[in-house]
């Protein structure tokens, strides 16, 4: 195949711009939607003998006194999970809320069914935000470091910048769409930032050695000669890699949603920024043979005297 990539890296940056732009605007404007995880809460599994809806749940619960508790299926119409945001009045004692919820429910419904009761408090909903956000900046420094010292200085800026677009419109997507992003989906963020940084260095490998064996033509095009070389590579994994995330859409229940969505997103993102993100910041940056030339090893010149 001889597909001209660089030649749309300028119609690229303008859709990877849109995307960050209005990524870092609905997260400062409307933040992320987050899971009791990282706030805290009350999680309630409850199952019932037939359908029901949630909004009669919710209806109930807020009669009750707890406002802004979230009511979904759980993966059928007789399954039903309730998130209770963590109370004000501190002399409540949130682990029996579980407990509370299956009383007031038996008493409106038959043959109800407490399948499951967590509660997590919310300094170790603080902790676990802090510990997340860390994995994630340590994560992209040792790539950083990684690729510096395995390529040079401008594959690792390429790389990092990648995988920074990665994480920025993942993220982003679900403060648009103000999915719930809890441990799972943090989960998949670092899976997306490890499946990228594959494929950017295997990418970068190919252009890397391209550049010492072909000694004639311009840098756009031994990059277009590499990515040519890869994309067959490229689209067998990313293909599968989608087809078993599909299955964990489809099949998964309402628990893998939020962790196959994210990793689905990351995969099509991560596919395109290592080639119209890390690449096009090699031509940003004048990659030339003479970076990636091998070092000649010390008294080479007095061997050939």
């Amino acid at each position: 195949m001889n597909i001209d990539f660089m030649s749309k890296r300028h119609y690229a940056l303008v859709v990877s711009v849109t995307l960050l732009v209005v990524s870092v605007v609905s997260l400062v404007f409307f933040g992320i939607n987050r899971g009791l995880g990282f706030t805290g809460g009350v999680l309630v599994e409850i199952g019932f003998e037939s359908p029901v809806e949630p909004v009669e749940v919710r209806a109930i619960l807020e009669q009750a006194g707890y406002e802004n508790t979230v009511v979904q299926n759980l993966g059928s119409e007789t399954e039903i999970v309730i998130r209770v945001p963590p109370g004000e009045d501190t002399s409540v004692d949130q682990s029996q809320v579980g407990d509370s919820i299956h009383s007031m429910l038996v008493e409106r419904y038959a043959s109800v069914d407490l399948r499951r009761s967590d509660y997590v408090g919310p300094a170790v909903g603080n902790e676990l935000t802090e510990q997340g956000g860390l994995a994630l900046l340590i994560a992209l420094i040792s790539v950083m470091i990684y690729i510096m010292f395995r390529f040079t200085g401008k594959f690792a800026l390429g790389a990092v910048a990648a995988l920074i677009h990665d994480v920025l419109i993942v993220v982003g997507i679900f403060s648009v769409f103000q999915w719930t992003f809890d441990l799972p989906e943090l989960a998949a963020l670092l899976a997306v930032i490890g499946y990228s940084l594959n494929d950017t260095i295997v990418v970068s490998d190919r252009i890397r050695e391209n550049f010492r064996s072909i000694k004639r033509g311009t840098a756009i095009d031994v990059i277009n000669r590499s990515l040519n070389q890869m994309l067959g590579r490229t689209l067998v994994t990313s293909l599968t890699t989608l087809l078993v995330l599909l299955a964990l859409l489809i099949a998964g229940g309402e628990q893998l949603r939020g962790f196959a969505s994210a990793l689905t997103i990351g995969v099509i993102v991560g596919t395109y920024s290592s080639i119209y993100i890390a690449a096009s910041m090699l031509v940003m940056l004048g990659i030339q043979g003479e970076d990636l030339a091998v070092p000649e090893k010390e008294g080479g010149d007095l061997v050939r005297r």
